[in-house]
């Protein structure tokens, strides 16, 4: 079975840095607990990214982005060759502005 390099943009861990100080001030363990979960998510993309669905915002920018949701937050990536790249992590219920994404 392939497995694919995973690589993080600086947007994406800022994100996740984001979501765990919103959680902290009400509920530090369930703030690490998120972010590990979220972190461990990003881990399986190693095997078999394309598991996870196109997203419908894909079609508006004529590039395959995907998605694997955790709880209410959506890890977003694209699969390049043998590497996945995360490219944001966002509330589920946030719009996507298609101008978020890094090229």
């Amino acid at each position: 079975m392939q497995k694919f390099r995973v690589e993080i943009t600086e947007s994406a861990q800022s994100d996740i840095k984001e979501i765990f100080q919103h959680i902290v001030a009400e509920n530090q363990t369930a703030a690490i607990n998120l972010v590990l979960e979220i972190e461990k998510q990003i881990d399986s993309l190693e095997n078999f990214p394309a598991r996870c669905p196109i997203i419908s915002e894909s079609f508006e920018l004529g590039i395959e982005y995907r998605h694997i949701i955790y709880g209410h937050y959506r890890t977003i990536f694209r699969v390049e060759a043998s590497k996945v790249i995360i490219l944001r992590v966002i509330h589920g219920a946030r719009l996507l502005d298609l101008e978020i994404f890094e090229k």
